[in-house]
């Protein structure tokens, strides 16, 4: 838990201040270096790449992605399967349904997940880390207590492996594409509190915040009006490292079966599920989801990390 809590607070250390010492907006400076960084830009393809494939999925793919319009060409139980050819360019899954169809229509449903999961995660935990970041700089004893109450809290959902606690959530609230999305969000709901709650807690000591108090402003202006939207810089960052850890969280959830129950429906999860029994004689059907997973998430972690850089000042030239 240490470890984990240690990397977040150092997060919101890095990415406290909100002016450079020319005085040019910091998210001026971080788009001008994120034009310039391969990583950001090899990123930004690859989710723009995702996207695209994500929203006109259903209207590009070839062949209707459930139906089993070449049943006499499949025979799993004899591992005769069908690979890559001029009408299925990625081949047939072991139900005779065009593989390349599922891969389209399946990114969207893995998309979904990803981003309601994230929004749900960030909204809830910026309304938690907000909440008890204004406590504290409210100050007082009433404030403390309230911080202390919501910290140990998280600290104890931080204390569990997000995985473990996806699952746990999940079993609770049953099968669907629901549940995965709650479960998903709620791992990310501790990770988001604390990281906007330390941010609130390094702009505390600010010269503007010092400057409004003696100016005679009230301290809940200065935490909702100025402390608590100078803090959300790391909390935008976290969130894009985020969806790379959702897409691969629900696609764990799916894999485990606690995903989608219609499993004629793709998602990539369930696709690289249903294909581990036939992954000897038809490896293929494992790898396309996979690899599916592995450079979505891949896009959304080089982003964020292009940008946490780009926003982090000891890095500012």
């Amino acid at each position: 838990m240490s470890t984990k809590t240690d990397k977040i607070d150092r997060l919101a250390e890095l990415t406290a201040t909100t002016e450079t010492a020319t005085g040019a907006s910091l998210w001026v400076v971080a788009t001008r270096r994120l034009r310039t960084s391969k990583m950001a830009l090899i990123g930004g393809s690859i989710i723009a790449v995702f996207v695209v494939l994500a929203v006109l999925g259903p209207w590009i793919a070839p062949h209707d992605p459930t139906a089993q319009l070449w049943r006499g060409e499949v025979f799993p139980n004899q591992n005769i399967f069908v690979g890559p050819r001029a009408e299925n360019l990625l081949g047939l899954d072991n139900l005779a349904r065009d593989e390349l169809s599922r891969m389209l229509v399946g990114a969207r449903q893995t998309l979904l997940v990803g981003i309601v999961a994230t929004l749900l995660g960030f909204t809830v935990g910026a309304l938690v880390g907000g909440a008890s970041g204004a406590a504290l700089t409210l100050g007082g004893a009433v404030g403390r207590r309230i911080d202390n109450v919501i910290m140990r809290v998280i600290d104890m959902m931080l204390a569990l492996p997000s995985l473990l606690l996806a699952v746990s959530v999940a079993a609770v609230l049953g099968q669907s594409l629901t549940t995965v999305m709650i479960a998903v969000g709620v791992v990310q709901i501790p990770i988001f509190a604390r990281l906007l709650r330390g941010a609130m807690l390094a702009q505390g000591g600010s010269d503007y915040v010092v400057a409004a108090q003696a100016l005679g402003v009230r301290k809940r202006r200065i935490a909702v009006g100025h402390v608590l939207p100078n803090s959300l810089s790391p909390v935008i960052v976290q969130a894009t490292l985020s969806l790379a850890t959702a897409i691969i969280e629900a696609a764990a959830l799916s894999y485990l079966g606690l995903g989608n129950p219609d499993a004629a429906q793709p998602e990539w999860g369930v696709m690289l599920a249903q294909a581990q029994e036939f992954f000897e004689s038809a490896p293929m059907l494992a790898v396309y989801p996979a690899l599916g997973i592995i450079i979505t998430a891949l896009g959304f972690t080089l982003l964020g990390e292009a940008m946490r850089e780009a926003l982090d000042p000891k890095l500012r030239s």
